[in-house]
């Protein structure tokens, strides 16, 4: 990155489909409200099931982005992205043609991509036989589609781009999308992630590894990061786009700007598939990489989005992360997960989370972390618990962790 002039690159538009809103606005009232997603699963019978509760979207239309048979033809994840990324492109007034098509790139991430259409067609073949599963299947089912269906639903012929790094796919893809402006490969990007893995087979695997929450007698309280009585955490869905643009792009057609992304940090623990590393060693690095990309102290550091996952090894680790990456500051800090809220989007989540990031610099208000009623004593940062804090925001990291100990930061502040 020392062989040219780094570019700009700012985030001119947003878009949010989320357990507690689907659009932007709808989302950031949600977050500063405190309002919880997070009820008993209707998506399928889950009474069978040990964890039956999620954090679904609500009264989510997919014919208000596309056509019935375009949507008939993909996965909810897939829709979930493009919806997303639609209201992002309006967000930013963003208009693409064929004077700018090839400018303009996308690269959204998924963990899981098309289980639902994975499952449903399980069952067709067990049942009916090989020849009646669906010719749709493989392009519904596969991770990439929701970044390739979006190229094709707004003509983007730039990058593109799918990364599915588990729970970290979201922030890894607005990154990475970063770097290709920053590089001048593109003056544009679509970017960020999106879920949709509420199912059967989905829940009881992760409920199989110990990962969830199974407090089913009291949903709205389940998801509690940071909390000395955290089980796990509980699964959400939906996705989160931003409009990345090159900042002379941006001013030359008079965009809105939210914020400007100046830092990017990744690692791997190299030590666990499913555990962080004791101590959180290599998220903290991935916090000291972000702040040296951005060439900004712990001390400039205002917020911090926590992956705040409500399981007992996140919290402690990534509380211990943020303690070793920005020394006595932490302390000063004001840190969030609003996961407490949504839920865990996997490899949605980072998506969703830079829009909230971004919106809390915007609007100078910090989101709570609800549920938040007996801190953990390895957990002793300043959580802004239950009440969102309106608070001027500079500079503020967004964290996004994953199974196979990905590690991702990603450094926003005011554009001045």
């Amino acid at each position: 990155m020392t062989d040219y002039i780094r570019k700009r690159v700012v985030v001119t538009g947003v878009g949010a489909i989320t357990p507690i809103g689907n659009t932007p606005a709808e989302y950031w009232e949600g977050l500063i409200s405190g309002r919880n997603g997070i009820d008993y699963i209707t998506h399928f019978d889950a009474s069978s099931h040990d964890c039956r509760i999620a954090g679904e979207v609500k009264n989510f239309d997919p014919h208000e982005y596309l056509e019935r048979k375009e949507a008939k033809r993909m996965d909810r994840f897939s829709q979930f992205g493009v919806a997303a990324a639609k209201q992002a492109i309006a967000d930013a007034n963003l208009v693409i043609n064929e004077l700018n098509a090839e400018q303009v790139g996308v690269i959204i991430g998924s963990g899981i991509g098309g289980i639902k259409v994975l499952e449903d067609q399980q069952t067709v073949y067990l049942n009916r036989g090989p020849d009646r599963c669906s010719p749709f299947m493989i392009p519904m089912m596969i991770a990439n589609m929701a970044a390739g269906l979006t190229a094709i639903q707004t003509g983007a012929k730039g990058p593109n781009n799918c990364t599915v790094t588990a729970c970290a796919a979201g922030s890894h893809a607005i990154g990475d999308a970063f770097r290709i402006i920053q590089g001048g490969y593109a003056q544009a990007m679509i970017c960020g992630g999106c879920e949709a893995a509420v199912t059967p087979l989905s829940v009881a695997g992760f409920a199989a590894c110990k990962a969830l929450s199974f407090r089913n007698d009291d949903p709205a309280h389940a998801c509690r990061p940071f909390d000395r009585d955290r089980d796990g955490f509980v699964m959400g869905e939906g996705a989160g786009i931003l409009i990345l643009e090159e900042l002379q792009h941006a001013l030359s057609r008079g965009a809105r700007i939210y914020g400007e992304i100046v830092g990017y940090g990744m690692t791997c623990d190299a030590y666990h598939i499913t555990s962080p590393v004791p101590g959180g060693e290599g998220a903290a690095r991935a916090i000291q990489l972000a702040l040296k990309d951005a060439e900004l102290t712990p001390e400039q550091v205002t917020y911090i989005n926590a992956h705040g996952t409500s399981t007992p090894a996140n919290d402690s680790n990534e509380t211990n992360a943020i303690k070793t990456a920005l020394g006595d500051h932490a302390y000063k800090i004001a840190v969030s997960s609003t996961k407490s809220m949504t839920g865990h989007l996997l490899g949605g989540s980072g998506g969703i989370e830079a829009v909230a990031t971004v919106l809390a610099i915007a609007n100078d208000h910090i989101p709570p972390t609800i549920n938040l009623e007996n801190p953990d004593a390895d957990c002793d940062l300043d959580y802004v618990p239950h009440t969102s804090r309106k608070q001027k925001v500079d500079v503020a990291l967004s964290n996004s962790f994953g199974f196979g100990g990905h590690n991702v930061t990603l450094v926003f502040k005011k554009y001045q």
